[in-house]
């Protein structure tokens, strides 16, 4: 394990950095649209970490949200966030985190969600189970949605595109015990493989926000999926139904909108 050793050691830093400059008088810019926020925090971990990934690993490709933004479904890649939920970090709004994955020919194979403000480390190795603080992850035993609590988030074009997740929340917001909105997909993700979720669903996710966290959510024995419920999901899929397995199919097809949705 000296590998995912090291990818913790580098996430705890990560964060360390992140909590020493939260409050701090940076400057906040604002990529294509006004609310999608990026910080010079964000800029400053970034670099440390894809600096840290070659250093450590001769990592040939790091696709990461405040850099390299390509595609790369085979080969060796490393998906990076260096601070996910910059707009609650931002506003002093302590629900932020950090998000390592490693992916081999198109599979993740490792996988690390680090929550500094209550020094809560997740990971997982593919085949080796999920782990909180070393203790071994399962997802929830809930059986349908009428006693699920889920999460979701809004994509940033949601004010001009019509797909845009609205419809959908109307939707599950009717059957769901209980329906959240944080804004830090990683760790939304990682509470379904900690059981303290249900299930999360999100339009437009970036491969840094769910490539760590879905593989924490498969060992611990959930479900990762497009939200046609059943075809493969990776980081680039546009719709992400993540759940604890049992609730899985009732939740996509609430999303779908279809009939047989009870």
């Amino acid at each position: 394990m000296p590998q995912l050793e090291s990818v913790i050691a580098l996430t705890r830093e990560a964060g360390r950095i992140q909590c020493e400059r939260l409050g701090g008088a940076w400057a906040v810019e604002h990529k294509v649209q006004a609310i999608n926020l990026v910080t010079v925090v964000d800029r400053e971990i970034d670099a440390l970490i894809v600096g840290e990934l070659r250093r450590l690993f001769g990592a040939p490709v790091v696709v990461s949200e405040e850099g390299d933004h390509r595609g790369a479904e085979s080969g060796d890649v490393w998906i990076v966030d260096p601070l996910d939920g910059t707009t609650n970090y931002a506003h002093g709004y302590p629900v932020f985190a950090v998000s390592i994955a490693h992916r081999v020919e198109g599979e993740t194979v490792l996988g690390v969600v680090y929550d500094p403000n209550r020094d809560e480390l997740f990971c997982a190795e593919r085949g080796a189970g999920a782990f909180l603080n070393g203790q071994r992850l399962r997802v929830s035993s809930t059986p349908d949605l009428l006693h699920a609590l889920v999460s979701t988030g809004f994509p940033y074009d949601r004010a001009t595109n019509p797909d845009n997740n609205a419809e959908q929340f109307r939707r599950v917001s009717r059957k769901a015990q209980a329906v959240r909105r944080v804004g830090a997909a990683a760790l939304d993700m990682a509470y379904v493989a900690a059981g303290r979720q249900d299930g999360h669903w999100e339009r437009g996710l970036g491969p840094w926000d769910g490539a760590a966290a879905a593989l924490l959510i498969t060992e611990a024995g959930g479900r990762v999926t497009p939200m046609d419920g059943a075809g493969r999901w990776t980081p680039w899929t546009l719709w992400t139904v993540a759940t604890n397995g049992l609730i899985h199919d009732e939740l996509a097809r609430t999303l779908r909108g279809e009939a047989t949705a009870r």
